[in-house]
């Protein structure tokens, strides 16, 4: 038997898919097929029970699961020792929300390149709960979001906090104005969509101080937003540091309400079984390269 065997078994196992299993190993899913009937022979046993479109595992399969887990433990401990100073390989793919993107990203990105000239890295822009799943599934490796995984098989490890305020056009609302809860629930108000974590967090405020917040418009683009609040269609919540440029050239003013909004926490996200050097390395590199306030705009 082969670790490429033993870890065929364990994603397919782990995911619930061969198809998703193949994705993430990148490999097609009759190769992945191949090594584990392959495994299968070696071990003189099935599996897989192979009558559901789920790929679920036999009696023999759930014994040997943990021992797939310990051998590949093993398997990564090897290669993380010999790739000490040459550093990582492979495909690296994971999520960042689009505030991420267009701060820390770029630099990021080069840190990374720099550091593992050989890992080639695939990012994925969408919302945080989106990106949440993804990582559940194990089509991406990991994922930064602003909030807490409603999944408890992703750890979370915080990374930083954003501070977040009321922006508005300067037509609407003078610079400095602080408003009242109840003047703040007769203004229009443009969010994120559903699944957004910046979403999440204003609703939440908004539940814990019963404000009845009068939405008016929903983008799943934060700058959409922007743009739809220098025009004047509504007031937004939206991170301060990355709204600097607009306020500069007076498009926008930032406001304040009572009570201030919430500030944003910022996580990298993983699966708990996820043991792979990458995710160690990753994390780390994430930590220190997380600028929210290093607008790629500027």
């Amino acid at each position: 038997m082969t670790l490429k065997q033993i870890e065929a078994f364990y994603w397919a196992a782990k995911l619930g898919s061969f198809a998703i299993a193949a994705q993430r190993l990148h490999v097609t899913q009759s190769s992945l097929s191949k090594r584990i009937a392959e495994l299968e022979e070696s071990v003189g046993a099935l599996l897989f029970d192979r009558s559901n479109k789920r790929a679920q595992l036999s009696d023999a399969g759930q014994r040997l699961l943990g021992h797939a887990a310990s051998m590949l433990e093993l398997g990564e401990a090897m290669r993380a020792e010999a790739s000490a100073k040459s550093g990582l390989s492979g495909v690296c793919r994971f999520g960042i929300t689009e505030l991420g993107s267009l701060t820390w990203l770029p630099g990021f990105i080069g840190l990374a390149r720099r550091m593992h000239p050989a890992l080639t890295f695939q990012p994925y822009v969408d919302l945080a709960r989106i990106l949440e799943k993804l990582v559940s599934r194990g089509e991406l490796d990991f994922a930064v979001a602003p909030g807490l995984a409603q999944d408890e098989d992703i750890s979370c490890y915080k990374i930083g906090e954003v501070e977040c305020t009321w922006m508005a056009s300067p037509s609407r609302i003078a610079a400095g104005t602080i408003l009242s809860a109840k003047q703040l629930e007769a203004q229009p108000i443009i969010t994120m969509t559903e699944g957004s974590g910046m979403t999440a967090a204003i609703n939440q405020w908004a539940l814990e101080h019963r404000i009845n917040l009068h939405r008016t418009l929903a983008s799943n683009s934060m700058m959409a937003i922007v743009g739809l609040t220098a025009a004047d269609v509504g007031i937004s919540y939206l991170p301060a540091l990355f709204m600097e440029p607009w306020i500069a050239q007076e498009r926008l003013v930032a406001f304040r309400s009572r009570p201030a909004p919430p500030n944003l926490s910022y996580y990298f996200l993983s699966r708990r079984d996820d043991k792979r050097e990458l995710i160690e390395t990753m994390s780390g590199m994430v930590a220190s390269a997380a600028d929210f306030g290093a607008s790629a705009l500027r």
